[in-house]
């Protein structure tokens, strides 16, 4: 069974006073949230440490939004594996359309970055996704084929083992626009094939691939009852803890894949 892991980006918003009253009430509020579900909360890098503090012992995951590839050096504005680890972070996020887009992160440049990641023992959770354009020409399955053989290919399989993917359909964030229940499951179906060819069916039936496209609680359970989406990445409904809560509760127990098709538990 995969545990649904329910990630918010916090992108370039909130200081330190915000940040923690957000936290606070994320605690508060996850107290007896289903053991199948994770949660994590990715907010800017100077609140990370504060916010590790904060959390201590307590079940509520930290990641950054980005990180160098190179262990230290002469790279102002750069921020290492070392230091994310050391200011709390478990998580990382690697690949961000919006890291794609406004500062040219290339394939090579990102799987640099989730090669850094994994040698500190952070877990990322490596973006992929189309534009509208690309969709509608019919090739989204190219560039997600692309971006998945350009980042990941080469890693052993237990390396495989600790990175999750998370698709985000460019298309859909910030616009209000989702895509639907189906159109999810049947692209996260074939990046859970594109694993299996790469690593095997052990690997694809254990790596968790998140939905990241205008999640509200309105429309999280079905998309997270869809037997391949196994969490998600939440932009601007994770600056609220009311409606962050709320889509970590969405949906029943879930069960991956074959079980949910079949009817085992």
């Amino acid at each position: 069974m995969r545990r649904f892991l329910i990630a918010g980006n916090w992108k370039m918003h909130l200081v330190r006073a915000e940040g923690m009253e957000l936290v606070d009430a994320i605690l508060e509020g996850s107290v007896g949230m289903p053991a199948d579900r994770e949660l994590l909360v990715i907010p800017s890098f100077t609140l990370l440490h504060t916010i590790a503090e904060r959390i201590g012992k307590r079940a509520l995951g930290l990641g950054a939004q980005d990180l160098h590839w190179e262990a230290s050096g002469a790279y102002t504005s750069g921020v290492s594996a070392a230091m994310l680890r050391d200011a709390g972070c478990e998580w990382v996020l690697v690949g961000h359309s919006e890291r794609r887009d406004h500062f040219g992160d290339s394939g090579e440049v990102l799987g640099r970055k989730l090669r850094a990641a994994l040698a500190a023992l952070l877990r990322p959770i490596y973006c992929v996704g189309e534009h509208l354009e690309e969709r509608e020409q019919g090739r989204t399955h190219e560039l997600l084929d692309r971006q998945f053989h350009d980042v990941l290919d080469g890693l052993a399989p237990a390396e495989m083992q600790r990175v999750v993917l998370a698709y985000e359909p460019v298309w859909a964030i910030g616009t209000g626009r989702t895509a639907t229940p189906e159109i999810a499951q049947e692209t996260h179906g074939f990046l859970r094939s594109l694993v299996a060819s790469a690593y095997g069916q052990g690997v694809a039936a254990e790596t968790r691939i998140l939905y990241g496209g205008s999640v509200k609680p309105e429309n999280a359970s079905e998309l997270l009852g869809q037997p391949d989406v196994d969490g998600a990445l939440i932009g601007g409904a994770s600056l609220m803890a009311e409606s962050f809560l709320g889509i970590a509760q969405a949906g029943g127990q879930h069960t991956s894949g074959a079980q949910k098709r079949t009817g085992k538990t």
